[in-house]
C-alpha cells in the first residue's frame, strides 16, 4: 500500500489489490466468458440431443400396452395409449375444434407453435403464487410432450417441447396438427382420441356428437377423472358449461346458440366395461409402477410391460358377487331408514362441500360471482338429489391375503366398483375407528404375559380419567353389566368394559400400541385406554394383514400385489419375494386364534356360519353410531377383512344393522364359501394345528385352577405349557364341593 501511494509507475501500472495487470484481467474475463460459452454450447447440444429427428417426427414411436396378468395367467387389465379409434377430422364437427382452439389455445391459428405472451403472462403468475400454478402450453406444445417428449416439469423438458412444437409447425399444417392432438389426447377410462371418447361416453361417433357432447369432452381434458361423466355427472355438466361460455365469448356461439347448448341433456350413455376385473387393485398396481417407472426409467403406457401380479382371478369374481348381494340388499335397507329430514346439518355441509368444489365456483372471477353460483345450486333440486345419492351410498372395502405369503388375492375398493377406477379405494386409502375389531391386541398382550383365554375379570362400570380432565365410563354394547367374565367369553361377546378393565389391569397401553405396530398397523395410536374398544384410526389393508399373524403362527408376512415385471422382450426389471418377521410365539398365537374360533361360533360374528363351516376365526368391529362395520377373519390358508360404511362419518347406519356381525361378516362368509367350494383353486379342507408348548388342561370352572376330583364344575381349557395354573386348593375334599369361590380375581 506505501508502494502505491509513493511510486507514481507502480500506480500506472495498474498494480492494486489482486495483483492484475489489465491483460491479465482481459485474460480471465475471457476465460470466464469462453468457459460460459463452453456450457451454454454443451447444454445446447444436449437439449438437441433429446429433440425428435425428422424421420420420428413424420413417424411417432410406436406405443405398446402394458399388460397386467393375474396369479392364475388372465390378463385382468392393460396400461396403453395407442388402443384407439382414429377419427378423420373433415368429418368432425367444427365446433368441436372450436371447443378445443378456445378452450386450450386462443392464438393456435396465429402462433407458430408457441405463444410467447402466454408463456410470459404464465411466468408471473408463478412467480406471484410462488408456485406452478398456470400453464403456458399451446396445443401443439402438448402434442410435442405427449407424442415424442414425458411429463416431466424440468425446464429442459420445456426447451425441447417448445423446439418440437416449432418442428411439429414447420412439419404439418394447422389442421394435421389439430388431428393429430384430437385422435392422441386422453379423455378417460382408457379412451384416447375424440373418436374413441365419442363412442365410450354417448355410443355415438365423432362426427354425431352435439355441441353439448363435444364440449364436455373438451372440457374433460383438463382431469378426465374429476370430469369423468359417469362417477361425477354434476361436475362434468359444469365443466361442459365453462368450455361453451368461452366458445361465446370468443364469438364462436351466438347467445341463442349459447343457451340452448346450456339446457340441451348430455345424453351419456356409457358403452363398454368400465374397466377389466379388479380396478381397485389394478388401480394400485398402476400407482406402484408409476412410482417404479422413475427408478427404472420405462414408460407403463408405451413400452409394452408384463406385469405378474398375486391376484386370483377367480378369487375376484367371488369377492365381487359376494359384495354384490349383499350391498344391494344393505343399501335398499339403509335407504328405507335414513331420513335427511332428521340430518338437515350433515346434508347442509355436504351440499356447502359439492358447490365449492365445483369448477365453475372455484373459477369464478369475484365472491359476487361465487355467490350467485352459491344460490343457484343450492335451490337446484337435481343437484341436491344427487349430492344425496353420493352421500348415502354404502360402501365396502374388502381384501385378502395369503398369510403365509403376503400374496393379495382378492381386492374390492368400492361398493360400486364397476366404476372404481377413478375412486376412492376403500382398502388402502381411508382411516377408520377399528371399534372392537381392534380388541385381539389388547387380548393378544394379556395371553402373552401369562393370562389363560380363562382368567376371569369385572364386567363392571368403570371410570377412567382422561388426559384433559374428564372422566370417561365406557359402556357394553347391549347397556348390561355383570359378574366376573373369563377373557375368552368377554372375546366371544365382545364385552367392552372388560377389554378396558384388561388395558388397564393386564395388558398395560403402551405395549397394546407396541404389539399393534409389530403386527404391521403403521397409523398412529394414542396412549389412551379408549384404544381398547378401537377408537384408533388404521387403514383396512393393514388391519387385515394384522390378523394374517394370527392365521400364520406368529409371523407377518407384508402384503405385496406385484410379483414380477418383465420388458417387452421377456427381460426381468424387478422381482419381488416375501418379506417375513415373527412377532408372536406360536403358542400366543394359537391360543388367540382359538379364542377368536368362539367369536364365529356362537359369538357376534356367528353369521358367517350362515354361509361357510369350514375352520376360521375372527372377530366383528362397530363403532360409535353405527357409522363403521368391520369383520376380519381367517383360514388357516386366507385373511380377509372386510369394512363396510359410509365416505361421509357424520352419516351412519340408523340402528342394530350397524353391527359388524350384520354389515360385514356376511361377505366375508359369502367369500369363503364360494372360494372353498371351487375346486379348480383347489385349496385344502384343514383345521388350524395346535403347536408344540400349548397343552390341554381340565379345570375348576369357580376357580380356573387345575381342576381336582372335588372340583363340581369342571371345564377344558387350553394354555401355554408354560403357564399352567396351579391345582385348585379351594376343593379338596368331598366336603368343599360346595365350598364357594374366594373374592377377588382367581382365575388364569
Amino acid at each position: 500500500m506505501e508502494r502505491y501511494f509513493n511510486d507514481p509507475d507502480y500506480r500506472k501500472s495498474g498494480r492494486k489489490g489482486s495483483g492484475r495487470t489489465p491483460k491479465e484481467k482481459l485474460a480471465v474475463k475471457l476465460g470466464a466468458i469462453t468457459a460460459i460459452l463452453v456450457l451454454l454450447v454443451a447444454y445446447g447440444y444436449y437439449i438437441v440431443s433429446g429433440l425428435p429427428s425428422l424421420e420420428e417426427l413424420e413417424n411417432p414411436k410406436p406405443e405398446l400396452a402394458t399388460r397386467v396378468l393375474s396369479a392364475d395367467g388372465q390378463v385382468i387389465d392393460q396400461f396403453f395409449l395407442k388402443n384407439r379409434a382414429v377419427a378423420d377430422i373433415k368429418e368432425v364437427p367444427h365446433y368441436v375444434v372450436d371447443a378445443l382452439v378456445s378452450t386450450e389455445d386462443k392464438k393456435f391459428y396465429t402462433h407458430w407453435g408457441i405463444d410467447p405472451v402466454r408463456i410470459l403472462s404464465a411466468l408471473v403468475i408463478d412467480i406471484v403464487h410462488m408456485r406452478v400454478k398456470e400453464g403456458a402450453s399451446t396445443i401443439t406444445q402438448q402434442l410435442a410432450r405427449n407424442l415424442y417428449l414425458n411429463q416431466d416439469v424440468t425446464l429442459t423438458r420445456k426447451i425441447r417441447e417448445a423446439i418440437t412444437a416449432v418442428q411439429i409447425e414447420r412439419t404439418y399444417t394447422k389442421q394435421e396438427i389439430l388431428a393429430m392432438y384430437l385422435n392422441d389426447v386422453y379423455f378417460g377410462r382408457g379412451a384416447y382420441g375424440i373418436e374413441s371418447a365419442a363412442q365410450l361416453y354417448f355410443d355415438e361417433s365423432s362426427s354425431d356428437l352435439t355441441l353439448p357432447q363435444a364440449a364436455m369432452l373438451i372440457g374433460m381434458l383438463r382431469s378426465p377423472g374429476r370430469y369423468d361423466p359417469i362417477n361425477h355427472p354434476t361436475r362434468a355438466v359444469a365443466i361442459k358449461d365453462v368450455v361453451l361460455k368461452n366458445m361465446y365469448d370468443d364469438g364462436k356461439l351466438s347467445e341463442k346458440a349459447y343457451e340452448a347448448a346450456k339446457k340441451a341433456p348430455l345424453d351419456v350413455k356409457y358403452h363398454g366395461p368400465t374397466t377389466g376385473l379388479a380396478p381397485a387393485f389394478v388401480e394400485m398396481v398402476r400407482q406402484d409402477l408409476e412410482k417404479k417407472a422413475e427408478k427404472y426409467g420405462f414408460d407403463i403406457y408405451r413400452d409394452g410391460l408384463t406385469v405378474y401380479t398375486t391376484l386370483d382371478s377367480r378369487m375376484q369374481v367371488y369377492a365381487d358377487s359376494a359384495v354384490d348381494q349383499h350391498i344391494r340388499d344393505y343399501q335398499n335397507m339403509f335407504n328405507s331408514r335414513w331420513d335427511w329430514k332428521r340430518n338437515r346439518a350433515t346434508l347442509s355441509i355436504a351440499i356447502d362441500k359439492a358447490i365449492k368444489d365445483l369448477p365453475q365456483y372455484k373459477d369464478a372471477a369475484s365472491d359476487a360471482e361465487r355467490s350467485q353460483i352459491y344460490s343457484s345450486m343450492r335451490s337446484n333440486p337435481a343437484f341436491i338429489d344427487s349430492v344425496k345419492k353420493a352421500e348415502q351410498t354404502v360402501q365396502v372395502g374388502f381384501v385378502c391375503i395369503d398369510p403365509k405369503t403376503g400374496y393379495i388375492k382378492a381386492m374390492v375398493g368400492s361398493s360400486n366398483y364397476r366404476q372404481f377406477r377413478y375412486g376412492l379405494n376403500h382398502v388402502t386409502q381411508i382411516e377408520r375407528q377399528p371399534g372392537s375389531s381392534f380388541k385381539p391386541f389388547v387380548y393378544t398382550v394379556a395371553v402373552d404375559n401369562g393370562y389363560a383365554p380363562s382368567y376371569k375379570l369385572l364386567n363392571q362400570p368403570v371410570t377412567i380419567v382422561m388426559p384433559d380432565g374428564t372422566r370417561w365410563s365406557p359402556r357394553n354394547a347391549d347397556g348390561e353389566f355383570g359378574g366376573e367374565v373369563t377373557l375368552r367369553n368377554a372375546l366371544k361377546y365382545s364385552i367392552n368394559v372388560v377389554a378396558v378393565r384388561a388395558i388397564q389391569e393386564i395388558a398395560p397401553v403402551n405395549q397394546v400400541i407396541d404389539y399393534a405396530h409389530r403386527m404391521g398397523i403403521k397409523t398412529y395410536i394414542p396412549p389412551y385406554a379408549s384404544i381398547a374398544i378401537g377408537t384408533n384410526l388404521v387403514v383396512p389393508l393393514q388391519l387385515a394383514s394384522a390378523y394374517g399373524v394370527f392365521a400364520n403362527e406368529g409371523i407377518l408376512t407384508q402384503p405385496i400385489s406385484i410379483l414380477r415385471i418383465e420388458d417387452k422382450n421377456g427381460n426381468v426389471i424387478e422381482e419381488n419375494h416375501t418379506m417375513s418377521t415373527e412377532v408372536l410365539s406360536k403358542q400366543t398365537a394359537y391360543l388367540m386364534t382359538d379364542m377368536l374360533r368362539g367369536v364365529v361360533n356362537g359369538g357376534t360374528g356367528s353369521r358367517v356360519r350362515d354361509y361357510f363351516y369350514l375352520d376360521c376365526a375372527g372377530k366383528t368391529g362397530t363403532t360409535q353410531d353405527f357409522g363403521d362395520a368391520w369383520f376380519e377373519g381367517y383360514t388357516p390358508q386366507l385373511v380377509a377383512g372386510v369394512w363396510v360404511g359410509f365416505d361421509d362419518d357424520r352419516v351412519h347406519f340408523t340402528d342394530w344393522d350397524g353391527q359388524g356381525g350384520r354389515a360385514a361378516a356376511p361377505i366375508w362368509g359369502m367369500f369363503m364359501r364360494d372360494v372353498y367350494n371351487d375346486k379348480s383353486i383347489g385349496l385344502p379342507i384343514t383345521s388350524f394345528i395346535q403347536p408344540e408348548g400349548v397343552v390341554t388342561a381340565t379345570i375348576c370352572a369357580q376357580t380356573g385352577m387345575l381342576a381336582t376330583q372335588f372340583c363340581p364344575e369342571k371345564i377344558s381349557e387350553i394354555f401355554n405349557a408354560k403357564y399352567l395354573p396351579p391345582v385348585c386348593n379351594v376343593h379338596t375334599s368331598p366336603s368343599s364341593a360346595s365350598a364357594q369361590k374366594p373374592s377377588g380375581k382367581i382365575g388364569f
